[in-house]
């Protein structure tokens, strides 16, 4: 059957136009009579090769967060606990998953080819979910096209949907509503967005939220949200717009709240003047595995910006009120640490952890009373 979806991927490149009544004449023309449920199988296999994500839709489920593929007979999918090698699906060859990875980029607008062999952007897929993309060539991947493919679903949860405790609900609610700034961290997939996006919806409502991502994921429920995204360069490396281009509009349109979908560049040093300026309340995630590790994550971003290391410390603590670090369990994605920042005059920013793992910890009651 390869070579037949072959010739009507052919066929459908050079005519869009054809019925799936056509392409079925089409494949009969090739392999005789096939039966009707046959005809349906090969049909849906051209329609992924030329619309979907090939030999990797039926992957797609509820709960999978990340399908990888390392050459052609080497698939992984990571359901919410880790990664799984999957047996049932392989490539034929290295060209297919080349081939793959090439028409996915393009899709996305990207370039890969042997003079760029790696690229990264985002497609969408007709259902309105968005796959964020990553794909090398071989070279410089030794065992093959390497691709991964993140599942980015839209943000939508409420605190209360969460299963956190319901005595800590009212502590985060009362949180976002005193407009403490606040920084959700934590390691890659660990329900940063998820959270964040939970406690953009405590928001009261008559708050403009404007939201910076590199693609919209944050949905929060909330009546007055709106998103600006970043742009990629085009080819001859024109035309990006950056996080810091998005920060400084987002301070002419009226904000009440900035929310950084994720600081991972030299935007941190434009997002802590904000909210050193008057614009308290806002918002963002970072990556780092630990409470004890923002500091350091925050210098090293900051020097992007040029931000040295003794500038860094004295906005740090003034601009993030608290940090919420999220960890991945078997049980799933919780709350691990809250903690605030320790600001002392001539020494860097420490971190003070106020709950852990459901134990108030010293400080703890003191910030609940000051909501």
């Amino acid at each position: 059957m390869g070579s037949v979806v072959d010739k009507l991927q052919e066929a459908l490149a050079s005519n869009p136009g054809l019925t799936p009544a056509e392409l079925a004449r089409i494949a009969r023309g090739e392999v005789g009579i096939v039966s009707d449920q046959q005809m349906l199988t090969l049909l849906q296999k051209v329609n992924n090769r030329v619309h979907g994500i090939g030999l990797l839709e039926g992957l797609i489920a509820p709960g999978v967060t990340d399908i990888v593929v390392n050459g052609p007979e080497s698939i992984w999918v990571d359901r919410g606990n880790g990664m799984e090698k999957v047996d049932s699906v392989r490539f034929e060859s290295d060209a297919e998953v080349r081939q793959l990875a090439t028409r996915l980029m393009h899709a996305a607008g990207q370039r890969l080819d042997d003079a760029v062999p790696f690229a990264g952007g985002h497609i969408q897929r007709p259902d309105g979910q968005t796959i964020r993309l990553h794909a090398v060539l071989s070279p410089p991947a030794a065992p093959g096209t390497l691709l991964s493919l993140r599942m980015l679903r839209g943000a939508t949860a409420t605190l209360d949907r969460l299963g956190i405790p319901p005595g800590l609900v009212r502590v985060l609610r009362g949180l976002v509503r005193a407009r403490r700034s606040i920084l959700v961290v934590g390691g890659t997939g660990t329900g940063k967005t998820t959270m964040l996006s939970a406690l953009l919806a405590e928001v009261p409502a008559h708050e403009r939220i404007i939201c910076i991502e590199d693609t919209a994921e944050l949905h929060p429920p909330h009546p007055h949200v709106v998103s600006l995204t970043t742009r990629g360069a085009n080819a001859e490396g024109r035309g990006a717009i950056t996080m810091s281009d998005l920060l400084t509009q987002a301070l002419r349109m009226r904000p009440d709240r900035i929310v950084v979908g994720e600081i991972r560049g030299k935007e941190v040093v434009d997002l802590l003047a904000a909210l050193n300026t008057g614009h308290d309340g806002g918002a963002g995630t970072v990556h780092a595995n630990s409470l004890d590790e923002v500091p350091a994550r925050m210098e090293a971003l900051a020097a992007l910006g040029g931000l040295g290391r003794e500038a860094l410390h004295a906005q740090l603590a003034a601009a993030i009120d608290i940090i919420i670090h999220m960890v991945r369990t078997p049980g799933g994605r919780v709350i691990h640490q809250i903690g605030v920042l320790i600001a002392r005059r001539g020494q860097p920013v420490r971190t003070r952890v106020l709950w852990e793992n459901g134990t108030p910890q010293p400080g703890w009651e003191e910030l609940v009373c000051s909501l």
